[in-house]
């Protein structure tokens, strides 16, 4: 299956972070387990309160790092990333609680990644739970794919971050997540980071998941992505600091309007203002934001 023997030297780590996840967690590690890539396991718990750490005590290859409380979901991949480098990884496969790997998944997306360090991300494929149908928002970025660059691998200018392959030399360039995102957004400002270094995010199609899980509308979670959207935006250091806060200013009037299928006029009305409001916060604390950006450059 792997023509370059040589990858099986690699040291692959992969890092979960969990939390309340014992729906999920037993499937997830076995499938780890059934891995044909040797890889090493770190579990971040963002301090459960079912029996999530008793599941991941119970499978004693995996590395456990308790959080005394819940860091969110970038903040404790960002724990997991440093103990994983400072034992000498390779590359990191950042993987969601909800998911469950095949055997050649990992190795799959180690073989395209060693064809091509311009590789920032590699994603492979997303099932929904039925192990058959795609998964409906990880379908939407595919199908915004921008080239096609070989039979097995396509070019997207984003995918989320349920299962990326990093390599350590990305990291090392890119940096890790940003703590100003809590459990929303952070993805799409590394996704803008990568690309700001002229890495590409891919997708590899010989590679596949399963996400188990419910896309749910919900107004307090589209109004706290609504605002990270806007971070994000103003954050982006592939444009100008000027253009970033026009399309800022832009999403504070796009993003209510895109949601009124949902919501009713005074929810939508609420967003507008919320986001409005947070938008103003930004620009105060503009001079925190060019450092921001700045330290995104070196």
């Amino acid at each position: 299956m792997f023509c370059n023997m040589g990858i099986f030297e690699k040291n692959i780590f992969v890092v979960i972070v969990s939390y309340n996840g014992e729906k999920w967690l037993v499937k997830n590690l076995e499938s780890l387990k059934q891995s044909l890539f040797p890889i090493k396991t770190i579990v971040i718990d963002n301090s459960s309160s079912d029996n999530t750490v008793e599941i991941v005590k119970s499978f004693s290859d995996v590395q456990l790092i308790l959080s005394e409380k819940n860091l969110g979901f970038g903040k404790a991949n960002n724990l997991g990333i440093k103990e994983a480098l400072e034992q000498g990884a390779d590359y990191v496969f950042l993987l969601n609680q909800d998911t469950w790997v095949y055997p050649e998944t990992i190795g799959n997306l180690i073989r395209v990644a060693e064809l091509d360090e311009n590789y920032g991300i590699l994603s492979p494929l997303h099932f929904s739970r039925d192990e058959n149908v795609l998964d409906e928002n990880f379908e939407t970025y595919w199908n915004r794919k921008t080239n096609a660059i070989s039979e097995n691998v396509d070019e997207v200018p984003f995918v989320n971050a349920a299962a990326w392959l990093i390599s350590k030399q990305v990291i090392e360039k890119v940096g890790y997540f940003e703590p100003m995102f809590n459990h929303y957004g952070e993805d799409r400002n590394y996704v803008d980071r990568v690309q700001y270094h002229r890495y590409k995010t891919v997708i590899v199609k010989d590679a596949k998941i399963c996400h188990d899980r419910d896309i749910i509308r919900n107004f307090n979670k589209d109004s706290i992505q609504s605002k990270y959207k806007i971070l994000g935006d103003v954050l982006n250091v592939n444009y100008s600091l000027f253009v970033a806060y026009l399309k800022g200013f832009r999403s504070v009037f796009g993003l209510p309007k895109y949601f009124y299928k949902y919501y009713t006029l005074p929810q939508v009305i609420q967003l507008f203002f919320k986001l409005s409001t947070y938008y103003l916060v930004l620009k105060v604390k503009a001079f925190s934001i060019i450092k921001k950006r700045g330290g995104y450059k070196t």
